[in-house]
């Protein structure tokens, strides 16, 4: 019966002097960690609504993504709207010269050959590449937005509709304009675009019209009409990379607010984490002393 009290004895010491020693590695590993749950059974409520904003953050790092590239494109789309502006204007500029019918042929035929110029730096521009490497004008195809047939008119080769890129909640965003809702439109004359306009006069100062002033006179109130055209697109981009910082910035708080919400939830309060520590640290080494002084009495030499 004594060997048993004495087993016992060592037994529930081992037991206690185990268990404080693993409370005192579980708060040294939350105060390292920074992390109060280490496994979910430790808090299995607040370990599933760890896993639910983790899956949130999770999502939200995706729609971020999104949302870059969106920017990305709109912007490349607005940089190089500008430049089709500037090319346009300059466009204006001779046609309003080739209008005084004072210039000689050769004039005309010099203006002539900048205009083409500028129809082919139109389609350049037309033609430029998004961040996948796709012309930013041509929708959702994959190659070019206009191709020259054999007779030098551009034609568009693009899709009907940009595509949209999701944003998170249920937002998304039109990642880009056509060709057609940028450089189409109606003019004095009718249906046409920019492209059109440009070569025609550029046709018909080169010797294609009986009286070029009039045709350059004719391409000024299309030229004006297609640059209303592209200051609308422009205004309908800034409209969206306006929409896309709305929808970051509403992300930004809700990711701040979950972020708050995982610290409350599984972050370590170092303060209590600390006492906590010392208390079972300060336990730990009374019980080891007292199981010491307790195992060396003589009264336990004499109950073996």
């Amino acid at each position: 019966m004594p060997s048993v009290s004495t087993s016992a004895f060592y037994d529930r010491s081992s037991l206690s002097l185990s268990s404080l020693r693993a409370q005192a590695e579980k708060l040294q590993a939350e105060i390292g960690s920074g992390q109060r749950l280490g496994a979910g059974s430790d808090d299995p409520v607040a370990a599933a609504r760890l896993r639910g904003l983790a899956r949130g953050e999770a999502f939200a790092a995706i729609d971020t993504t999104a949302a870059n590239r969106a920017t990305s494109d709109l912007q490349l789309t607005d940089s190089a709207l500008t430049s089709f502006s500037d090319t346009v204007i300059r466009a204006q500029e001779l046609a309003t010269q080739a209008a005084n019918g004072v210039l000689s042929t050769g004039q005309r035929a010099g203006i002539a050959t900048e205009l083409g110029q500028i129809q082919s730096e139109l389609i350049r521009l037309a033609n430029t590449r998004d961040s996948t490497g796709h012309a930013l004008f041509g929708g959702e195809a994959t190659g070019q937005a206009y191709a020259l047939d054999a007779s030098g008119n551009a034609a568009y080769v693009g899709t009907t509709t940009a595509g949209q890129i999701a944003l998170g909640d249920g937002q998304s965003v039109t990642r880009g304009i056509t060709g057609p809702e940028a450089f189409h439109f109606t003019g004095p004359g009718g249906a046409t675009n920019l492209f059109a306009v440009v070569k025609g006069l550029a046709d018909a100062l080169g010797g294609g019209v009986a009286d070029p002033p009039q045709a350059a006179r004719d391409a000024l109130g299309s030229l004006n009409a297609g640059l209303e055209t592209i200051t609308t697109a422009q205004t309908v981009v800034g409209a969206r990379l306006n929409w896309i910082d709305l929808t970051t910035t509403r992300r930004t708080q809700v990711s701040e607010q979950q972020a708050s919400e995982q610290a409350a939830l599984g972050g370590t309060d170092m303060a209590e984490t600390v006492t906590r520590l010392q208390q079972t640290m300060t336990v730990l080494e009374a019980s080891q002393a007292s199981f010491a002084k307790l195992a060396g009495l003589s009264l336990f030499d004499l109950l073996r």
